[in-house]
């Protein structure tokens, strides 16, 4: 397996983490906030299973690999981890793995780093988040992204390292988070900006000793002795909590003057509180000569120091793209500093969808002889008879998809076509009502956002999805199944509710509902922890079509009514990574039961890049054997229309 992670950079709320944390002494002190994100920069590994060692090649900065090779034996990992030193942070890591799970041993090939190391960018982290993933990949251990950080951050702590707890926040990747740190509670919120915002982050090529700023800065805890430690308490506790609430808000809006605004802000109450508790330290010259550094004001919003503060690192907010390269000249040209450039970029926007339509439609036959299921009529709330593929287009479309690709058998492109972008001939056109002449020009134009693509083999749902491939390009995409339909009895449509999921983490999703367990073994099925309770769901496994007895053994989800369980919805949003997962089972020839399969695809997904599952609040209503069909007619008429009068109440 491939693995990167990330560096992080804090954007605001520097030592608050740990100043948060002694709320377990004084409950007095403010909770502490930060903002932080991951960089454009990272380690990057190749990791595989080892039956009895821990080995870990590292790549040193002049490229040369030194290699450490230890037994995964909880003794010697743990003298490795105490004794400090670059691979102390691994084997910190892998101990705590060796107490916790069953697994062997681990071979990590660092294949490249280009994340500078001590410039506050927290690479010792980024080591400890890439250990931890890698054994939870290898021997899916079923962490969710917020384990694999608890575990690099009980790694860590192993070490002669006491990092603070935002370090290890480089596991969620380069989207912002907001952690919020009570005692030793942590919560994690992940945000989403509507538009990139470009950032510069500055090696300001001085010294720090940052083991004395926390010395300093940790006396002024739990209790203040004087007005200077009153200060440095006053600035981590509420008017810390003040200027991340202000730029939460911003983020969210992608305003990226008051971000900058916000940073000077900060900066200049961290120089007034904090300077005096360590003003050697801290009165940062070199810093503060690079923001204030003429030129340079007409190109950023903003800056501050990063990290432990000091003369060490700096962030500047740039005004667009443009005036990052130019500041990044800049800086380099007249201060000979050296500067990364990182881009906080906005969701990726879903505009695209695909519909699997080639099957036969083996348990409606005779009738799919005739007609294709997808053809097959079905009434909405309005009393309108329409193809069913129509009424699944209409719900991709109404959770604000761009382009629909329906994947079909190359015989039926033309039974597909003529509902979409043929209109009827003018004789029977005019004899039409007016109502539903304006119904045939919506068709034509649902039709100008439509591609039909063929499958000419049927071999099973994955190598549908994956004919898709080219067509949806490296970009995220909806996908519907074929033969269901969907009704919500709120505004935002079941597709909708799952895009929301989406654009606030960018990872994965699939709609989930509530099944009993006698009927779990017609769904795949999904367990996992909660990140919203009720809501969405941290997925830790997928099963296809489970027994019950093996849902009861390995699939309880809490909150869940007894003997219930979360199945699959029929609505999945995916990242373009499935396609290669796809094609690899493709091209070894890895079929379940005689097909390509879908389900091995998204647990390798979940692996790789996390998953989650959205519970949403509708309906779903199978076509695909007669007697769901003829309940489904009836049913999706009934729901339909009662929406819809509730809307037209409203």
């Amino acid at each position: 397996m491939n693995i990167f992670v990330p560096g992080r950079i804090c954007l605001f709320g520097e030592h608050s983490d740990w100043a948060g944390g002694y709320r377990r002494i004084n409950a007095e002190i403010e909770k502490g906030y930060t903002i932080i994100t991951g960089t454009n920069q990272g380690i990057y590994a190749d990791v595989k299973q080892h039956p009895s060692r821990f080995i870990y090649h590292a790549r040193a900065e002049d490229g040369q690999i030194q290699t450490y090779d230890l037994p995964m034996e909880s003794q010697a990992l743990l003298e490795a981890a105490e004794a400090g030193g670059y691979i102390s942070y691994a084997a910190g890591v892998a101990y705590q793995v060796l107490t916790n799970y069953r697994v062997r041993g681990i071979e990590i090939t660092n294949t490249l780093t280009d994340l500078p190391v001590k410039k506050g960018l927290s690479s010792s982290a980024a080591v400890c988040v890439m250990t931890a993933r890698a054994f939870n990949r290898v021997y899916d251990l079923k962490l969710t992204v917020r384990g694999e950080m608890e575990l690099a951050y009980l790694g860590e702590i192993t070490t002669p390292s006491r990092c603070g707890r935002m370090d290890q926040g480089c596991a969620y990747g380069n989207r912002p988070i907001l952690m919020i740190y009570d005692g030793d509670r942590l919560d994690v919120q992940e945000l989403s900006v509507p538009h990139d915002l470009y950032y510069i982050i500055v090696d300001l090529k001085a010294s720090k000793d940052t083991k004395e700023i926390l010395n300093r800065l940790n006396h002024c805890y739990p209790f203040p002795d004087d007005e200077i430690q009153s200060a440095v308490q006053e600035y981590l506790g509420p008017i810390n909590r003040d200027i991340v609430t202000q730029a939460v808000e911003a983020l969210r809006r992608a305003d990226a003057p008051a971000l900058g605004h916000l940073m000077t802000q900060a900066q200049k109450q961290f120089d007034q509180a904090m300077q005096p508790a360590c003003p050697n330290q801290l009165t940062a010259p070199v810093l503060h000569r690079l923001l204030e550094h003429e030129p340079l004001q007409k190109f950023i919003y903003g800056g501050k120091g990063v990290g432990s503060q000091g003369d060490g690192t700096a962030q500047l907010l740039a005004k667009d793209r443009q005036s990052q390269l130019a500041a990044i000249t800049c800086i380099e040209k007249d201060l000979g500093m050296q500067c990364l450039d990182l881009i906080i970029h906005s969701g990726r926007k879903v505009r695209k969808a695909v519909i699997p339509a080639a099957g036969f439609g083996t348990r409606l036959f005779p009738a799919t002889k005739a007609l294709k299921k997808e053809l097959f009529p079905v009434i909405d709330g309005q009393g309108r008879a329409k193809p069913v593929i129509l009424a699944i287009v209409e719900e991709a479309l109404s959770a604000g998809i761009e382009e629909v690709c329906i994947i079909v058998q190359s015989q039926d492109r033309d039974l597909f076509e003529e509902i979409f972008c043929t209109p009827p001939p003018i004789e029977n056109f005019n004899k039409l009502s007016r109502e539903n002449q304006q119904y045939c020009r919506y068709l034509m134009e649902v039709g100008n956002r439509i591609t039909f693509l063929s499958q000419d083999t049927q071999e099973g749902f994955g190598h549908a999805v994956y004919c898709a491939k080219e067509w949806v390009q490296n970009e995220p995409f909806l996908l519907l199944l074929g033969d269901h339909l969907y009704t919500s009895p709120t505004d935002a449509s079941c597709a909708r509710q799952m895009m929301s999921v989406y654009e606030a983490s960018g990872r994965s999703v699939v709609a989930v509902e509530e099944t009993p367990a006698d009927q779990v073994h017609h769904f795949g099925c999904v367990t996992g922890t909660w990140k919203i309770a009720n809501e969405t769901l941290n997925i830790t496994e997928f099963a296809e079509k489970p027994t019950a007895s093996y849902a009861r053994e390995q699939l309880q989800v809490d909150g869940l009514p007894a003997d219930t369980f979360l199945t699959v919805f029929g609505q999945y949003i995916l990242n373009p990574r499935i396609f290669a997962l796809l094609e690899e089972n493709i091209r070894n020839n890895m079929r379940e039961k005689g097909e390509f399969q879908l389900t091995t695809c998204l647990d390798r997904l979940r692996q790789e890049e996390g998953f989650q599952a959205c519970r949403v609040n509708g309906r779903r209503f199978d076509i695909g054997n007669p007697q769901a069909y003829q309940q489904s007619i009836q049913d999706f008429a009934i729901h339909d229309r009662d929406k819809s009068e509730a809307q037209r109440l409203q």
